[in-house]
């Protein structure tokens, strides 16, 4: 799909509509180190617009990002390349043009839902025009549809990332909306780290639904009450040593044995399949060599079991 470009001028900025700053990400720290740039080399890429009809201003289509910067450096002029197309070809054109502009998944719902729901086209007009099959396009729209819009509206600040959205906000908003919100509010004021807030995650999928509120509201009380009981458990082992590290390994044995022996009244009623039986067939071995390790290190047997090795404690003829 070839557009026809114009040449690139610098054009006024309240010349400039931007009608889709919505549907871009701003990252604070993307725009500082873009400002940075602009201030040591200039504006070395323009910004793409096409004409609005009926007036002199232009509709920015790409290079918000651009905008902001020079808007922080106080400039009043931005280099921009006007197209010579209709709205819907430029924003077409722009998300064809992937390899150039690397979108974020959530830009890329955005500007597919304006083509979409804004212009009327249908998703296998879209997934045609850009180069992409039905399925992508349908897939970035259930995207930006499952967020709701004050979650949108975060993600668009950067005060939440889009992993933070779509993997643990969205979820957490379709289950329990009430408590997104909470986590959000709580996530704007104190936010957590990717690793940080997926331990979160996985927490409260866990945890009673009583419990749930003091997370939701205190998320990094809590993650803190996590991070202090590892540093507790790490000094019990630090000064419990090797001993106290086996007394918790063979209590948790204990523990799934005593699982197992539960659950052997309704296997011994069937069939057992075979990977069952090679599992308890190695467990059988492991216990049994567990057993002889045990005797020979503590008890000092003298006559070993032979499938446990040599007993190097008992006398063998030498040669001389």
């Amino acid at each position: 799909m070839d557009t026809p470009t114009g040449e690139a001028l610098e054009v006024d900025l309240h010349r400039l509509e931007l009608r889709f700053a919505e549907a871009r990400l701003m990252e604070p720290r993307a725009v500082e180190a873009l400002a940075q740039s602009i201030e040591e080399c200039g504006q070395l890429i323009a910004c793409i617009a096409v004409p609005e009809q009926g007036s002199n201003r232009l509709i920015l289509i790409d290079g918000y990002r651009r905008i902001l910067a020079l808007r922080r450096l106080g400039r009043d002029t931005a280099c921009v390349e006007s197209w010579a197309c209709d709205l819907a070809q430029a924003l077409l054109r722009v998300l064809a043009r992937a390899n150039a502009r690397p979108f974020a998944a959530l830009e890329e719902a955005l500007l597919l839902r304006e083509l979409v729901h804004g212009q009327g086209l249908s998703e296998r007009e879209v997934a045609r025009r850009t180069g992409r099959d039905v399925s992508w396009v349908s897939r970035r729209l259930e995207l930006v549809c499952a967020l709701p819009e004050v979650l949108l509206a975060a993600v668009r600040k950067g005060s939440v990332s889009t992993w933070a959205a779509t993997r643990v906000l969205a979820p957490l908003a379709r289950a329990n909306t009430e408590h997104a919100t909470q986590l959000l509010d709580a996530l704007v004021s104190s936010p957590l780290s990717s690793r940080e807030l997926h331990s979160w995650f996985q927490h409260y999928q866990r945890t009673p639904r009583a419990a749930r509120e003091r997370m939701v509201c205190h998320p990094r009380l809590f993650i803190q009450s996590l991070q202090a009981r590892d540093e507790q458990r790490a000094d019990t082992r630090l000064r419990e040593g090797p001993e106290g590290q086996c007394v918790t390994d063979v209590r948790q044995i204990l523990t799934l044995i005593k699982r197992l022996r539960q659950c052997l009244p309704t296997l011994s009623q069937q069939a057992l399949p075979e990977p069952l039986q090679g599992a308890l067939t190695r467990l059988r071995s492991a216990l049994e060599a567990l057993q002889c390790e045990l005797t020979r290190s503590f008890d000092h047997d003298p006559q070993p079991d032979p499938r446990c090795g040599a007993n190097p404690a008992i006398p063998r003829t030498e040669p001389a």
